[in-house]
């Protein structure tokens, strides 16, 4: 498995923002949009920065023989 099987987006979240908000958040995305909790930074200004995660769907190959029967 290489990075390629995953496409990433970068989330900022601010200071402001509570651990339980956060967490909520990326909850959220996780169970609506399959993201994954990839990486988390915590900054000393109490920022974080989130990388989440999801695999790529995979392609239907095009050398496969159709096998759909027509009427």
């Amino acid at each position: 498995m290489s990075t390629d099987d995953y496409e990433y987006i970068p989330l900022r979240l601010p200071p402001e923002v509570t651990r339980v908000t956060a967490s909520m958040r990326l909850s959220i995305q996780a169970e609506f949009g399959g993201w994954e909790l990839s990486r988390v930074r915590l900054y000393a200004d109490g920022s974080r920065k989130v990388l989440l995660r999801r695999r790529r769907p995979r392609l239907a190959s095009t050398d496969q023989p159709n096998t759909e029967m027509s009427a």
